[in-house]
């Protein structure tokens, strides 16, 4: 779908969407955070991350590709926005070094769950907790500058006809 085909109540839908898409790979995250195997989940939450970001650009139509076929003006005024709010996710591939400078915003909560480990059984839940949380955190981020960015430029547009 198109970025620009987009209505509000599109965008509201494609959002709900997403935010169970987030809670759902929360979810995988926390699972992978509760193996008492460190350094494990790391790996699995850049997997997830990854994966969940490509499919929330995709869902409101801010892939890479997406944003290149679009006309000039439209793609400029768009990346203008994206810019503003300032994401590094939007409109390009999720690479691991984004997603790894992602993951460092939340840094001090990762760096816990590491040591947490170490604490037998109760550790291992508040590892699952934290990594739970801080994808929750970093995904919904996410929906909302997609969300913030859309709904901009649909207003504009609106404005502009």
């Amino acid at each position: 779908m198109s970025s620009l085909n987009l209505n509000l109540a599109q965008l509201d839908a494609a959002r709900r969407e997403c935010l169970q898409l987030v809670n759902q790979r929360a979810w995988v995250s926390a699972a992978a955070a509760a193996i008492p195997v460190p350094g494990l989940d790391v790996g699995a939450d850049v997997a997830i991350m990854t994966r969940m970001i490509e499919q929330i650009n995709e869902k409101f139509g801010l892939r890479e590709q997406d944003v290149a076929r679009l006309d000039e003006q439209t793609r400029q005024r768009l990346l203008v926005i994206i810019t503003s709010i300032g994401s590094s996710l939007i409109g390009r591939y999720a690479s691991k070094e984004l997603i790894i400078l992602a993951l460092k915003r939340v840094g001090v909560r990762m760096a816990s769950k590491q040591a947490a480990k170490f604490v037998p059984l109760l550790g291992t839940a508040i590892a699952a907790g934290v990594s739970y949380g801080a994808m929750r955190y970093l995904g919904n981020a996410h929906i909302e500058d997609c969300y913030r960015v859309l709904r901009q430029a649909i207003v504009e547009a609106d404005f502009s006809a």
